[in-house]
């Protein structure tokens, strides 16, 4: 039966050669250290006999009050392929009830990591997404999206420093909400528009500063970007996980886009990571949005990996 998985070990004993990413023991329990992995996120489903056939793994800060992401969710090989899909969506139906009636809002989204970029041609990797793609759907994930990952470190030359735009602070939270607003329009940022659609555009964005003053990054590293007569641009708001540094949010103002902007604002970013010391700096963008993903590129970012995260309708 679902349940959170109190005999630990034999929850991270659990055997899969599928080819996809999963959490080893070390490292759950370096994280479970930190709070981030917690005895009432891991879920394990087992036999009459108490085997574990399949676990799920909810990830979130130090800090936080309910779990913010499934990072890993398995079966034991001995599990049939056509019935992995119905026991995973189990465990996950069951952790979603738990996680609602703590307090939880939403179910937390599911989080398909490390994938290589061809998985489709690859048939074993393909069959491991398809099971999860049906477990995530039937327990209610049903939004999907695939994204990129990107990756910085100082192996690569420094973008050149930005020339055409002048940054600077700004401490008024609701301005930068308005910016926030402003560069949404047209976004190509498959989660941006579906919130668009539920909440209104004003609501996203204030969804997406909620977002970023939550996250470990400081609200003092924050910039707007204004064109030499004053102009608003864009903005940059460099960001951290409790890993590493990263790009956070960046966009530029329907009307000035189209004049290569978007890589002064990146440039910007990347170059006070890497003056903070950063040794590696990472960023994510939906697999459709090209514009972005070219960006990344021109800034010596190199493409890791590919994710799907699958999230509950907003």
């Amino acid at each position: 039966m679902p349940g959170p998985g109190t005999e630990l070990d034999d929850v991270l004993a659990l055997a899969s050669s599928e080819p996809v990413w999963r959490l080893s023991a070390d490292a759950y329990r370096e994280e479970a250290a930190q709070r981030q992995y917690r005895p009432e996120w891991t879920w394990a489903a087992r036999d009459r006999d108490g085997r574990v056939l399949a676990r799920a793994l909810w990830w979130g800060q130090s800090d936080s009050a309910h779990p913010l992401a499934l990072d890993c969710l398995a079966t034991a090989d001995e599990v049939p392929l056509a019935e992995r899909a119905a026991l995973a969506a189990a465990l996950l139906e069951a952790g979603h009830r738990a996680f609602a009636e703590a307090g939880a809002q939403a179910p937390p989204l599911y989080n398909l990591l490390r994938l290589p970029g061809a998985w489709r041609d690859d048939p074993g990797c393909a069959a491991a997404v398809a099971w999860r793609r049906e477990a995530a759907r039937r327990a209610g994930l049903s939004v999907e999206v695939e994204r990129l990952q990107f990756e910085w470190t100082p192996a690569e030359p420094l973008p050149a420093e930005p020339e055409r735009l002048v940054f600077s602070p700004e401490p008024d939270d609701e301005v930068f909400l308005d910016a926030m607003t402003r560069v949404a329009e047209g976004t190509l940022d498959a989660q941006t528009v579906e919130s668009e659609a539920a909440s209104g555009r004003e609501a996203a964005a204030r969804e997406s500063l909620r977002f970023y003053l939550d996250r470990p990054g400081r609200r003092e590293w924050w910039r707007l970007a204004h064109t030499p007569d004053g102009a608003l641009a864009g903005l940059a708001i460099p960001s951290a996980t409790p890993y590493h540094r990263n790009v956070g949010y960046l966009g530029v103002v329907p009307e000035l886009r189209g004049r290569g902007y978007v890589s002064e604002i990146l440039a910007a970013i990347t170059r006070f990571q890497a003056a903070e010391g950063a040794d590696r700096v990472t960023a994510t963008t939906d697999l459709g949005n090209r514009p972005m993903a070219q960006a990344f590129a021109r800034a010596g970012y190199r493409n890791t990996e590919t994710r799907i995260n699958f999230s509950a309708p907003v």
